[in-house]
């Protein structure tokens, strides 16, 4: 219940974050207004002896976040999803967040598989080990079946998690609220929906049927990539609770030095982690949303392999299509193009002039594109990109979002692995290869396909509503509208007319 109780647990976050330093770094990382800043000092500042101290040695907001808990910690991760909101720099050090807290015991576990699965433990699994990580909302065993002898991962909720997270996702809507209220100027920020937005994830996180279903998905679109594994769920051993899939052997990919010394590509690497990410989002409309060097590892025979499947992204076709454009408008410093897409795409208010546009974007990419290898920046485009559509009165695109800060991290990977990697040249061959399949003449042909048959499957519908909207004109129609509404019968006829003509069309198309 979003009451006034909650501000002891605000009072509480503004102390830990004056305590560690990180409220005035968070504060300028939003361009907060003074009246918020006001506001926030005074629920800190005097408090400050309440403020967790948290680990000196991490950075402020980090800092922070870690001390308060497993539900600031997530928030931290999502809130690097939103580099339009907390600037990109910040998101950047929040996607690296680790989640390295103390495990809950063994034993408990043990008894949350069984409770969950029916069945005692050593009938399921001959091996069970010690957590080998623990996060903030599960933690994970290595086992192997009992019935197959396959090493597998099995992962746990923590105990008690969901009425945790729901009691401080409550003062996070309550904190959201004030937020707005004091100041009208924030909502821009729109930090309801980024609340909201960090309650949907939560949630589903929080049954790992759910986590196992977009592993099982994204296995079945990437089942042809190559030198890409990923880890299946196993669902006769996956419940609410507990999720257990393959067991995924290789080195992580924040070892780069073990990766070198184990004789990979490390070059190679960063191409395919940038093409494989492309091609996800691109071809399928389902990428994994949280590529950092913790869910990704290299296999003994230098395959790929992704893992922890709890946040994963979701475009639609058109969507897929705007986003490719728009790379491919960088990528041949074509800005016309560019600021058309973006006219057309209805991401920037028709009133706006799509001369200025332009020429604001090619301020944007110009000084990247003159730049060498080592510095041509995804992240900093994106950066650049969101201060001049902001200029122009564009809206967060809420379906961009997660979309647009993957592709930062993505980038923040493979120049882990490759500093030199021209993030452009790698990109171009996806992109290409994606606008040829989708924006050229047999992407039309598709398309109209598509829509004659949509039409057919309406048609049985088309006398009735026609009939409908007829009698629903009648009956309000009086004697001073007899006019209008013989000519709505006219159009009705005229689209009656037109319904036929499509219908022969889908019939010969057909036959």
């Amino acid at each position: 219940m979003r009451g006034p109780h909650n501000i002891w647990r605000l009072i509480r976050t503004g102390a830990t974050f004056e305590r560690t330093g990180a409220m005035g770094v968070a504060l300028d990382a939003v361009d907060a207004p003074g009246n918020v800043r006001v506001a926030a000092r005074v629920l800190g500042w005097p408090f400050r002896w309440l403020g967790y101290k948290g680990d000196p040695s991490l950075p402020p907001v980090t800092r922070a976040i870690t001390a308060l808990g497993p539900a600031y910690i997530k928030f931290g991760q999502i809130l690097s999803t939103r580099p339009d909101v907390v600037g990109v720099e910040l998101a950047d050090q929040l996607s690296y967040l680790q989640d390295k807290l103390p495990p809950f015991p063994t034993d408990q576990a043990k008894a949350m598989i069984e409770a969950d699965l029916g069945l005692p433990l050593d009938q399921m699994f001959s091996e069970f080990s010690e957590p080998v990580a623990a996060a903030s909302i599960a933690q994970v065993h290595r086992a192997r079946r009992a019935d197959t002898g396959q090493e597998v991962a099995v992962k746990v909720l923590r105990p008690n998690i969901g009425t945790a997270f729901s009691r401080d996702i409550d003062a996070f809507h309550f904190g959201a609220d004030m937020i707005e209220a004091i100041s009208p100027a924030t909502r821009r920020l729109r930090p309801r929906d980024v609340v909201s937005h960090f309650e949907g994830v939560v949630n589903g996180e929080l049954d790992l049927r759910l986590e196992a279903a977009s592993a099982s998905l994204f296995a079945e679109n990437t089942k042809d990539d190559a030198r890409f594994q990923v880890p299946k769920p196993h669902w006769e051993l996956t419940s609410r609770r507990v999720l257990t899939s393959d067991w995924a052997e290789g080195i992580s990919l924040g070892d780069v030095a073990a990766i070198r010394a184990a004789g990979h590509d490390t070059s190679a690497l960063a191409e395919r982690i940038l093409q494989l990410f492309l091609s996800h989002a691109l071809r399928d409309g389902f990428f994994h949303g949280d590529m950092h060097q913790g869910n990704l590892k290299v296999a003994p025979n230098g395959d790929l392999i992704a893992y922890d499947f709890g946040i994963m992204g979701e475009i639609d076709e058109y969507t897929r299509r705007v986003y490719a454009e728009i790379l491919m408008g960088f990528i041949r410093r074509d800005y016309d193009a560019l600021a058309r897409v973006h006219f057309e795409a209805g991401y920037v208010p028709r009133d706006r002039d799509p001369a200025a546009f332009a020429r604001a974007l090619r301020a944007v990419g110009e000084p990247i594109f003159g730049a060498d290898a080592t510095r041509i920046s995804m992240a900093n485009l994106l950066g650049y990109l969101f201060e001049v559509t902001e200029r122009f009165g564009m809206q967060t695109r809420t379906e961009l979002i997660l979309l647009q800060r993957t592709m930062v991290v993505v980038e923040g990977v493979a120049r882990s692995l490759d500093p030199n990697l021209n993030i452009w040249n790698a990109a171009r061959p996806v992109v290409e290869d994606y606008i040829k399949a989708n924006l050229g003449p047999r992407a039309m042909v598709r398309d109209s396909k598509q829509i004659l048959m949509t039409l057919q499957r309406a048609m049985p519908l088309m006398p009735r509503l026609i009939d409908d909207a007829l009698w629903r004109a009648r009956q309000q129609a009086d004697a001073p509208q007899r006019q209008s509404l013989r000519k709505f019968s006219w159009r009705s006829a005229a689209i009656g007319a037109g319904t036929t003509a499509l219908l022969s069309v889908v019939l010969v198309l057909l036959a």
